[in-house]
C-alpha cells in the first residue's frame, strides 16, 4: 500500500524494490505492484527503509 500524501520523494523504496515501485521525475511514487513471492523481501526492505512510512506491505498484498 502506498500513501502518496506521506511520500516525500526520498526514493529509497524504488532503489530497494525497483521491480515493484515506479517514481515520477520528482521522486514521488506513482505506482506499486503487488510483490511476487520472490520479491517479498525487497518489498519488506522498502517498507522498513521509508523514512516517512509511505510504503506499507500488508498480508493481503502477498501471494498465498
Amino acid at each position: 500500500i502506498i500513501n502518496p500524501i506521506s511520500c516525500r520523494g526520498v526514493g529509497l523504496c524504488a532503489h530497494l524494490a525497483e521491480r515493484l515501485i515506479r517514481l515520477d521525475r520528482w521522486g514521488t511514487i506513482v505506482s506499486a505492484e503487488p510483490p511476487a513471492p520472490a520479491d517479498e523481501r525487497r518489498a519488506r526492505a522498502a517498507e522498513r527503509a521509508c523514512p516517512h512510512r509511505a510504503v506499507r506491505v500488508e498480508q493481503d498484498d502477498l501471494p498465498s
